[in-house]
């Protein structure tokens, strides 16, 4: 589960990332992965942030998923994982 939604994460940000595309096209190919691999109940909690690492424009996309209880009880937990990539220059 957690190389899944990693993995996720980074293609997410690779595709908002490309010139012409958005934060919101990364984010919403990121749900689309986690949702065909896994439930949509783990892509529910997808963002993205655009940051500048060391005078680079990159676009992270974050994701936060319960992770699955064994039984009944236990504690409501979750994974967060994150994925980056550098923003292209529009031309």
């Amino acid at each position: 589960m957690r190389n899944i939604l990693i993995d996720s994460a980074a293609e997410g940000a690779r595709v908002g990332a490309l010139a012409g595309s958005s934060d919101q096209a990364g984010a919403e190919r990121a749900s689309y992965l986690i949702g065909l691999a896994l439930s949509e109940r783990y892509a529910q909690g997808v963002t993205t942030t655009r940051l500048d690492v060391d005078g680079v424009e990159v676009l992270q996309v974050d994701v936060a998923a319960p992770l699955p209880l064994v039984g009944l009880l236990g504690p409501h937990r979750q994974l967060e994982v994150s994925g980056r990539a550098v923003v292209e220059a529009d031309l």
